[in-house]
């Protein structure tokens, strides 16, 4: 008896643990596939790839590899994509859906009811009885569910999309920054020569103190700038290593300086309204949820008309009394109805109608709104490449031109040192302006970019990105 009364214990005890292997397992499973769906969504749109162990931040030696050398706006990308905590923990939340997804395609567990009544007429009854309408609406809920969870891929695939590019943003920035903190020194040295040569004629009795005076207010002005443009480079430095979630034992880190120059051809963007309608993800998201919505209200529904049916399955034995019926089984079957003549889940479709109605509100809202972002970004681009291009082809040679003659006149004799040094200082500050305008474009483009891969994006004071959108975090981490 001790051996049969252990069996069924230790039977559930088995149970026990192989549920918890299987939901451990199941877990795994679940994280890595989704993991490979945000990964393919964003491989179509060009960005890095993820992949399991980078998500459980197993990430150190491939962020190292790519330190060593200096980077470029794809590699601090990279980087973000795998230091950015935000972003590993909206991952891991996919297997909230994901159980959702696992949890409406169960069928109902069987009820099993036992009643043993010890007393003079001994008799036990045995039941089982099983919800027929859970498996009848089990289909339909997974399908509403498998909305849902697609929706959040989508909206986690945007996320990626939006680490990257703005990664790429800082990136531009700080390029713009240390290119324009290196002329701003240029500039300093060259008026430091200007200043010097200007006190020896003052000295000399050759020049007016007027004309010192200035040379002298040229080149603190100019000591100003590189202060200004160095704060601006390390503030920009700060912000890139920031949101690269880099621990400061990782800060040595180089960077390609220069600015790439605008290609010649402007850029095209006849179709840029109907790609953003087309390709953003949050857009895309919300159509899903709205029709997750859809599929709930048809469960609801279908609720509400079909009677709750139980069947069961019964046996009786009686111990007592005379007869051959004495010590058998008597089985016997039944079904239960409970009618939906009063509650026919109102309530329930109330909300999810109203849910619904403001789901396709914000559809409606957002596909307004990618419509003048597209605009607004493609004039923004154009505008960009159009100052950058005509700076790159004229405004730049004409001062080079303008510094050329001054130097022959200078070699001549026929100018002084002071007309050399201010045409070499309004070149440096075309040199200056060009930086900026290449910096712009650069940004307008990966902006547009976020916006046709999948993300609406606008440009904030310091030169990156925040999400016109819910999106991950701004900062990165481990």
């Amino acid at each position: 008896m001790s051996n049969t009364r252990k069996s069924p214990r230790a039977a559930w005890v088995g149970l026990a643990a192989a549920a918890s292997l299987g939901s451990a397992s199941g877990c795994a499973q679940s994280l890595s596939s989704q993991v490979s769906a945000v990964a393919q969504l964003a491989q179509t749109r060009g960005l890095p790839s993820l992949r399991e162990g980078e998500v459980d931040g197993r990430t150190g030696p491939a962020v190292q590899k790519l330190l060593e050398q200096p980077l470029r706006a794809d590699a601090a990308g990279r980087i973000a994509l795998l230091n950015n905590a935000e972003l590993r923990a909206q991952l891991r939340e996919l297997g909230v859906p994901a159980s959702q997804v696992v949890t409406a395609g169960l069928i109902a567990n069987p009820t099993f009811e036992l009643e043993l009544l010890p007393e003079r007429d001994s008799h036990y009854e045995l039941r089982a009885e099983y919800d027929l309408t859970s498996l009848i609406l089990a289909p339909l809920r997974r399908r509403a569910a498998q909305d849902e969870l697609e929706a959040a891929r989508l909206s986690t695939a945007a996320a990626v999309v939006e680490v990257g590019y703005q990664a790429r943003a800082r990136f531009y920035a700080l390029q713009a920054a240390a290119q324009q903190h290196r002329l701003a020194q240029q500039s300093l040295e060259g008026l430091a020569a200007a200043r010097d040569a200007a006190q020896a004629l003052l000295d000399a009795g050759n020049v007016r103190p007027l004309e010192a005076a200035a040379q002298i207010a040229a080149f603190e002005r100019a000591s100003a700038d590189v202060t200004k443009y160095g704060l601006a480079l390390a503030e920009r430095r700060e912000e890139l290593q920031r949101f690269m979630g880099l621990a400061e034992n990782q800060s040595a880190w180089t960077i390609v300086e220069a600015l790439t120059a605008a290609p010649a051809e402007p850029p095209r963007g006849d179709d840029i309204e109907a790609q953003a309608l087309a390709t953003n993800l949050d857009l895309r998201a919300l159509k899903k949820r709205s029709d997750g919505l859809a599929k709930q209200s048809t469960v609801v529904r279908t609720q509400a008309w079909l009677p709750e049916l139980d069947a069961d399955v019964h046996a009786l034995r009686v111990d007592s009394g005379g007869g051959d019926a004495r010590g058998l089984w008597r089985w016997g079957a039944g079904v239960s109805l409970q009618v939906p003549l009063f509650d026919r889940k109102q309530g329930r479709l109330s909300g999810l109608d109203a849910q619904q109605g403001a789901t396709l509100e914000r559809v409606h809202g957002l596909s307004a709104s990618l419509r003048s972002i597209a605009r607004d970004a493609r004039n923004r681009l154009v505008s960009a490449h159009a100052r950058a291009h005509q700076y790159e082809t004229t405004v730049l040679p004409a001062q080079r031109a303008v510094m050329q003659q001054t130097m022959l006149q200078y070699n001549a004799m026929q100018l002084g040192v002071f007309p050399l040094l201010a045409a070499r200082r309004e070149l440096l500050n075309t040199e200056l302006t060009y930086v900026e305008s290449l910096r712009d474009y650069w940004l307008a483009r990966a902006e547009l970019d976020a916006l046709t891969r999948g993300r609406a994006v606008r440009r904030t004071e310091s030169g990156g990105f925040a999400a016109t959108t819910d999106s991950t975090e701004e900062t990165g981490g481990h």
